[in-house]
């Protein structure tokens, strides 16, 4: 029997609807995103994230405060009720909390087992199963008064249960430990401060809110120690906006006997495989020689990195080196956002500070709130059995004589003028108590209760008097909670600066700078063999500078900022090779426009003229920093749009002209020698209105029509034209 041909599936075309990506974007993917912010990753001012939060809530109602720990599985698996993303999600966060993993410089879970350690990448934390916990003492800070109607209650995600939306800490947490998440479009990395510093800052910030906090507080303090080498600018835009880095330097000490050098302390944004294979890798390029061997001997006895050095090198030296080829130093970057009624919000530390003592002193108002109800429900039920006093034997006729139940407490209503809930707190009394001692006892509370009242109603009324409660919060937290700092705060002026010459070879090069903004770095002894230097078709030479391999490229923007290269990162080209284009190296901004390149040998000053017919002139060493810094921000002057800048040696002759033709020609002595790169320079052509300068260079760069020499004008000095030097450009 020939087989049935197989029929054509039919497309399917019910239901098909034509929908914008715009809408798409905004009806499935927005939501997950706002999700992810609001829900996941960016912590709240209580300086937790919902994970967290939950983690902690759940082991409060386990009783985990006061009792004794329980296995960590119990309390991932009770965690589910209120956070259902896995028991292993949860496990995994709460580790991070417990003082075995060094991750929170507040711990805020004592736990018992192997917990890992942030420090090391491969040391993992055993299964929950295997380990036990409990709340840390100072935990107790996040849950006082929460009872006490202090912060909004919400149902968990099945309406099972409530769940605080903030727990009410009464500490600035948010700047206490270090918070890390990225979510979409966003991310937050908060470092964590000293308690004891953050206290006190918290005080002045509340007392003297217009002073600086760095007095007290003068950076952040991590739980793998090492050293914070101070940038007192950086760290000032930090505490401003909230953005900016911190450099965080390892410590060690050396047994000159063994030849060995033992790191104790490393920075927190590192581990010790890191270090180790950075240093590993160095040895395997060639860039270090000194070392002969490097260990991870991280054990019970603490944090130990060994490293071997052969005979005869000189140990501080090789950590100068290392500092700067490995992750023995690195950079802290913060970006502190926070969630701030639900917005996120990037916030500096002055501002964070603001915001949770803002938020504190709703808390408090709550709680006295609270604690006011109370002592006035209490005072007025005191009072309807203070009436009772006056005559006892009265209640207890009125109790024996009524017939029915629910007829008692409209008798003692009738026969003791009290209101009902007066009448019901009396009924409700035993009969073994309807004495006259156990009612004068009861009635002593009243002018106490007075008293209180009172008083709370007079912290109610006043901002300073809430204020008085939490600042003696913070101290009674700094005594009870506070550590000594562990990570030790250099200055710049200590701090040990590595010049480029001891880790880089050096040699001397030329630096080729073309129109198209490509720059080339070739070897003297590349040129003996190829002298033809080679670039992109179309392209030009404007300058070659003689330098050294140690020295730094400066590129100058519009945007009047400064980058700055190492001449040693830039390849070594050969003649025929390919260019470097600078706006790759320098990573310049999309806004930015390159107007000049040199290196930081090319010259002794700079020359920068102004399109307001004004001329700045400084030393190039200016651009010289401690730190290896790679932009300059106000690196020059911002009145006026700058139309050149040239690096001199020695005097030259410089000529200005200006939109109306008129040509001045001046010694580059005559300009006054200034000492800040930021400076708007002196008038040296003087302008109409309306009128602005439109070129400036050398004269040697000019044509002038006349081919008299324009040293017979005779300038008198920079500044004041002289008609005869009046000329003009060639078109």
């Amino acid at each position: 029997m020939p087989r049935k041909k197989k029929e054509e599936p039919k497309p399917i075309v019910e239901n098909i609807q034509n929908v914008s990506a715009p809408e798409v974007l905004k009806n499935n993917f927005m939501p997950y995103a706002m999700s992810v912010i609001v829900s996941r990753a960016i912590p709240e001012i209580d300086g937790l994230k919902p994970s967290h939060r939950k983690i902690l809530y759940t082991m409060y109602e386990m009783g985990l405060l006061n009792g004794a720990r329980t296995k960590s599985a119990n309390v991932a698996a009770r965690t589910m009720l209120l956070n259902p993303h896995g028991d292993a999600s949860a496990y995994e966060a709460a580790v991070r909390l417990t003082q075995h993993n060094d991750t929170l410089l507040t711990p805020l879970i004592d736990g018992k087992g192997n917990f890992g350690k942030h420090y090391s990448r491969d040391m993992a934390y055993a299964a929950s199963r295997y380990t036990e916990m409990k709340l840390m003492p100072v935990a107790a800070e996040f849950f006082k008064s929460i009872k006490k109607n202090t912060v909004d209650f919400v149902d968990n995600y099945d309406s099972t249960r409530k769940e605080p939306v903030l727990l009410p800490v009464t500490f600035p947490n948010i700047l206490a430990n270090p918070t890390e998440g990225i979510a979409v479009g966003m991310a937050s990395s908060i470092p964590s401060f000293n308690l004891i510093e953050l206290c006190d800052a918290t005080i002045m910030r509340i007392q003297h809110p217009k002073k600086d906090i760095a007095e007290v507080m003068p950076g952040p303090d991590f739980t793998t120690g090492g050293m914070l080498l101070l940038d007192t600018e950086a760290m000032a835009e930090i505490y401003r906006t909230g953005k900016g880095s911190v450099t965080l330097r390892a410590k060690y000490t050396v047994d000159t006997k063994a030849r060995i050098i033992e790191v104790n302390e490393i920075p927190y944004s590192t581990t010790a495989e890191a270090i180790i294979d950075g240093i590993i890798a160095l040895i395997k390029q060639g860039k270090v020689t000194e070392i002969s061997d490097v260990r991870n001997e991280i054990g019970l006895h603490g944090f130990r990195l060994a490293i071997d050095y052969k005979r005869g090198v000189d140990p501080d030296a090789l950590m100068k080196k290392l500092y700067r080829l490995s992750k023995l130093q690195d950079t802290y970057s913060c970006n502190m956002t926070v969630l701030i009624d639900g917005h996120p919000r990037l916030l500096g530390v002055n501002e964070i500070l603001d915001q949770w003592i803002k938020w504190r002193r709703t808390c408090v108002v709550r709680e006295l709130y609270y604690d006011y109800q109370k002592k006035a429900k209490e005072l007025y039920l005191l009072e309807g059995l203070a009436k009772v006093l006056l005559d006892i034997d009265k209640a207890i006729r009125i109790i024996r004589r009524t017939e029915k139940d629910e007829d008692v407490v409209p008798n003692l209503m009738k026969g003791f003028a009290i209101t009902q809930e007066q009448a019901e707190f009396v009924a409700e009394i035993k009969l073994r108590n309807l004495n006259k001692d156990y009612i004068l006892n009861k009635t002593k509370n009243i002018e106490l209760l007075k008293e209180d009242l009172a008083l709370i109603d007079k912290q109610l009324r006043s901002e300073k008097e809430i204020d008085k409660l939490i600042i003696h919060t913070l101290k009674e937290i700094q005594k009870k909670y506070g550590i000594p700092r562990k990570t030790e705060v250099v200055t710049e002026y200590e701090s040990v600066a590595v010049p480029a010459a001891e880790e880089k070879p050096d040699y001397p090069v030329k630096v080729y700078v073309t129109r198209e903004n490509y720059v080339k770095k070739v070897a003297l002894t590349s040129i003996k063999n190829d002298p033809e230097i080679k670039f992109k078709e179309g392209d030009e030479v404007l300058a070659v500078y003689d330098s050294f391999n140690s020295k730094e490229l400066l590129v100058f923007t519009d945007q009047q900022a400064v980058y700055k290269v190492q001449l040693s990162d830039l390849k070594d080209s050969k003649p025929s090779d390919i260019a470097d284009y600078a706006n790759n190296i320098c990573d310049i901004e999309p806004n930015e426009t390159i107007i000049k390149m040199c290196t930081s040998d090319a010259g002794e000053n700079v020359l920068i003229g102004f399109e307001n017919g004004k001329v700045a002139k400084f030393p190039l060493n200016v651009y010289e920093t401690k730190q290896n810094r790679k932009k300059l921000v106000n690196a020059i002057g911002s009145a006026a749009k700058a139309l050149r800048i040239c690096i001199i040696k020695e005097d030259e002759d410089f000529a200005m002209q200006s939109s109306s033709g008129k040509l001045l020609v001046f010694e580059s002595s005559k300009i006054p020698l200034k000492t800040t790169k930021s400076t708007q320079g002196v008038q040296v052509i003087r302008l109409k209105k309306g009128e602005t300068a439109v070129s400036f260079g050398r004269v040697k760069e000019y044509r002038l029509k006349k081919k008299e020499d324009y040293r017979s004008a005779n300038i008198p000095a920079a500044g004041k034209a002289h008609a005869n030097v009046q000329l003009s450009l060639f078109d």
